[in-house]
């Protein structure tokens, strides 16, 4: 009776390994299932995914310099070898710097043009996260409660046209009043006679040979202050127009005077 169970119990011991050889040939199976699913790629999915990474790598703050890669796909989903452009900073850094050296001579051509008015505080150029702004006071270009240029506006928006004009950037112009109402048949709140003092100045320059489909025009009324309406100086400050020339790659947000402001 026990060397019958002793003999059984070997022939079970020797068919133990039948278990373990289908499971190796399952896990074989799964693994040539899944190299087939990758082997077909998606030629669409695949580029867009090529594209994040590139844009991303080209991003990276610590590649400042050596040769730049991109990669590429033929049809059917294939990878090219990679193209190395030997430059000394990626494409998008070097463009990044071309449009704020421009933005700045820019800037110092447009104040060399308005020369008096900044010093005097009537203009005031800055440099922001969107590019150049200039900032002129209304009362140099308006008459109270009015939205026709003066003779004095003209002069000084023309020397301004003539540095936008060989350029390419865009532009956005924005009027602003203080809190004081108005209601006139031309002017029925502050929201038109700030939209129209804007749009007075976009169509002088576009009279002057800047290309319209460079402008954003904008009224903002009372509602963007940059003073204390409470006060007449504040006031004052608040009735502008500002022109900001956007640089075309996006930058991160910095806050500078270009021309720091003058005793008034």
């Amino acid at each position: 009776m026990r060397r019958r169970r002793h003999r059984d119990e070997e022939r079970d011991n020797q068919d133990r390994w039948l278990v373990s050889y289908a499971d190796f040939i399952t896990l074989l199976f799964a693994f040539f299932v899944v190299m087939y699913a990758i082997s077909m790629v998606n030629e669409g999915k695949y580029r867009v995914l090529s594209s994040a990474l590139v844009s991303a790598f080209n991003k990276t703050p610590g590649i400042t310099g050596g040769a730049q890669q991109s990669v590429s796909t033929v049809p059917g989903g294939e990878l090219q070898m990679p193209m190395i452009k030997p430059q000394g900073i990626p494409i998008d850094e070097a463009a990044q710097r071309r449009s704020k050296e421009r933005l700045r001579d820019m800037a110092k051509e447009i104040a060399g043009a308005l020369g008096p008015l900044v010093q005097s505080g009537q203009v005031r150029i800055t440099e922001g996260a969107l590019g150049i702004t200039v900032e002129i006071n209304a009362s140099l270009l308006f008459a109270p409660g009015d939205a026709r240029l003066s003779a004095e506006a003209t002069r000084a928006l023309s020397a301004v046209a003539l540095v936008l004009t060989p350029t390419d950037f865009p532009i956005i112009v924005e009027g602003h009043t203080d809190n004081t109402p108005i209601n006139t048949p031309q002017f029925p709140s502050n929201w038109e006679l700030s939209g129209m003092r804007a749009s007075s100045v976009v169509r002088l320059f576009i009279e002057k040979g800047v290309d319209a489909r460079r402008f954003t025009v904008t009224g903002y009324a009372d509602q963007r202050p940059i003073a204390d309406n409470a006060t007449a100086e504040g006031r004052m400050r608040n009735r502008r127009v500002a022109i900001t020339i956007e640089s075309k790659v996006p930058d991160g947000p910095v806050n500078v005077q270009v021309l720091p402001k003058s005793s008034e």
